[in-house]
Formats: C-alpha cells, structure tokens, sequence
C-alpha cells in the first residue's frame, strides 16, 4: 500500500472510494450508474412540501442541538409505532446529520483506543473508518452467500463466539444489511443477544433500510429483544425511506446514558444540520402505514425487474430480501473472477456500472468478496429498463 502524505496513520487506506471512480466511469462513458445507492426520483410531496415552506423562516437557523423538538417527538413516535419501543424525545433521542454522522459520533464516544467491535462483512465503508477514527479494532466475521445462489447469507456462529475478545465493546450490527440485502432473523438476532449479554457488549445496530424490505421478510429490531434496550443504540435515517439523500438528516436513539455520550461527541462534528429538513422529515414519519408498505412494495418490483436482467445476461443473483441492491457472481462472465476488473470494464462491455463487493471487506478477508458484484435498483423504470436491456448484450 502506498502511504499518502501527511495523512494520519488511523486514515492510512481509507483513500479516495471506488464509488468516485464507478460515478466518473458513468459520466465519462455515458453509462447507466447502478453502482451508488441513491434514488433518481423524488421523494412524497407531503415531505417536499413542509421543506419548500420551511425555507426562508426560523428553520433557516440553528435547530437545537439534539435536534428540533417536532422532529425529536416524531422519531419517538415512530419508534413506538413499528418497534413497539417506547423512548423519551428529550433524553433518548439525537437527530444527526445522517446516519454515518449518527455512527461515527458513537464510535467516537464510545471507544478508547484498542477497544475492539465486533461486525459483518461485506461491510459499509463506513464503518471500519468510524473505527479507525475512534481508535478501535475491528473484528470481522464474514457473512457467505448461498452456495447455490438461493436463501440467505449466513454466518458461522463459531466465528462470531472466536471474534469476541477480552478488549471486545461493541457490536455493530446492520439489519437489513448493505451490499447483502440480507434480514438477519429472529433466531439469529437472540443468538447475538445472548451473546451480547453473556460478554457485556454495546450494540450499535444501522437500521437505515428498516422500511425497504421485501415480501416474506420481517425486519425485527435487536433492541426489542429482552435485556437489550439498555445496551443498544438505534441509528437509522429519512435517506432511504423518503427518497432524499442529499438532505443527511439521520438520528440515533437508546437509553440515556448513551445517548449523553454521543451527544458529546457529536456536537464537535457538524453541531447541527438541515434546519428545514427537519419539520420536513418530522412530517414524513407520521405518513400512514400505507406509505411505508408501497415504498417497500415499489422497490420490490424494481428488484424484480433488474434480478431478471441480470439473469438473462448471465449473471447469477443472489436475489436481496431488502435494500437498494442485488449481488452477482461474475465467474460465468469474468472467468477469473475478478469483480473489481469486471467493473472497470463493464462500462464498455454493457454501458452500466456496478460496484465491487470486495471494497466492503476488510483487506485480509478480500478473498471472500473478489468475485461478487453490487448492483443497485433504486431506479426510474425508464432508466432500470435500460440498463436490462444493456446488460441482455453485455458482449
């Protein structure tokens, strides 16, 4: 590895993502970009609205610091709604600016250094920098694919017991989980409970894609189970759920104590953010079930759709129960196996680009993810169309 200048030794590795390199590769070749997970279309009008009328009022200022009230009592309420969990607005709940914010302002608080946390792999890029900011060790375990391409990723739950060492503090779950699409299941979120418990754990679990997840699938919170809302920190975001990504308003809740912590550390990153997104956002949580219910549905059918494509086109799919993406194996069209070479060229081979699962493994698990790829289908249907079509002449 190449050491970049000046940069501090924690940061060494984490440089420029292959996600700037896929979205130059999209502009410069006129490709369709299904490798970063954003929507290109527009989120409900009941959300844009309360935004376009907030600007250019009070909003425009400084919300509080933990957030503004509406929005903080909002996020209670919704909680209470569809986890059955009850927090209080004032003490238990912290917007942020996003969910990585969210994140990182945890890890931050939470770790001293050489303190180890305990997660997946494939994992959000993220993560592993919060850690090395924070001063952490992370201790991966790998999640595998069905070995013939149908049912869930599983884990070896040896290898999570031989993950968690003495110097272990947290556990950092991601349920529905990107790039897998995988729900982890009811028997397998006790399983980390227990576990949890048994080592005196923190659990840090991103629960940003809680709404999209598809038919047959449950998404359970791991902060439901018992004798874990006093251990778990809750982070999810409006992002995903109300197709604004660009807005960053993301919050984190739990019992007080931990929150205080992070509260701490979050006040010396952005302070605050997104004063008019929040009574906007605050207003899309209150949405009805149904909302919620067909922006899932929505998605459902555009998984289908690009599942579908990327069969034809060879490329067997480990079909997502949830998420914005599905993953491939590039052997049967990338004889060598290489995922990272299959998306720098398939730009010119289909006209798409995808994104490379090995960049969501820690560096000595590469080998796990080398010949898996992601694709996202957050997509209009003109533009997933397209891209099917691409893909069916991938030469």
């Amino acid at each position: 590895m190449t050491r970049v200048p000046h940069l501090t030794s924690r940061l060494q590795g984490f440089g420029t993502t292959v996600f700037a390199e896929m979205s130059a590769l999209a502009v410069t070749t006129g490709s369709v970009n299904l490798g970063q997970g954003f929507p290109d279309y527009p989120g409900p009008p009941e959300v844009l609205d309360v935004a376009r009328a907030a600007i250019g009022t009070a909003a425009d200022q400084y919300p509080p610091g933990p957030g503004r009230a509406e929005l903080r009592e909002a996020i209670a309420a919704h909680v209470r709604r569809f986890r059955a969990l009850a927090y209080d607005p004032d003490t238990e709940v912290l917007v942020t600016a996003g969910a990585t914010e969210a994140l990182s302002a945890a890890l931050l608080a939470l770790l001293d250094t050489g303190d180890e946390v305990v997660l997946f792999e494939p994992m959000y890029d993220c993560y592993a920098a919060g850690i090395a900011m924070a001063g952490g060790v992370p201790r991966p375990v790998p999640l595998r694919p069905p070995a013939d391409g149908a049912g869930p990723w599983t884990f070896d739950e040896g290898e999570v017991r031989a993950a968690i060492t003495p110097r272990a503090k947290i556990l950092l779950l991601n349920t529905p989980h990107n790039p897998t699409g995988k729900v982890f299941t009811d028997a397998e979120l006790r399983f980390l409970a227990d576990l949890a418990v048994a080592n005196d754990l923190l659990v840090l679990t991103d629960e940003v894609y809680e709404h999209l997840v598809f038919s047959g699938t449950r998404h359970r919170s791991i902060a439901a189970l018992p004798g874990m809302r006093d251990r778990s920190l809750v982070v999810s975001s409006a992002g995903k759920t109300f197709n604004v990504t660009g807005w960053k308003i993301g919050w984190i809740y739990g019992p007080a104590p931990l929150v205080a912590a992070v509260r701490t550390a979050k006040q010396f990153l952005t302070y605050v953010n997104g004063g008019p997104f929040q009574p906007a956002v605050a207003a899309g949580l209150a949405l009805p079930d149904e909302y919620f219910t067909q922006a899932a549905r929505d998605l459902e059918y555009r998984r289908d759709v690009l599942v579908q494509g990327l069969t034809d086109a060879g490329l067997p799919v480990i079909s997502p129960e949830a998420t914005y993406f599905a993953t491939v194996d590039v052997r049967p069209v990338q004889p060598d196996g290489d995922g990272l070479t299959f998306c720098r060229e398939l730009p010119k081979r289909a006209g798409v680009v995808a994104v490379p699962t090995v960049v969501f493994y820690d560096p000595a698990h590469a080998h796990l993810g080398r010949h898996l790829v992601r694709f996202a289908f957050c997509k209009q249907d003109a533009v997933l169309a397209d891209a099917v079509e691409r893909l069916r002449g991938m030469t």
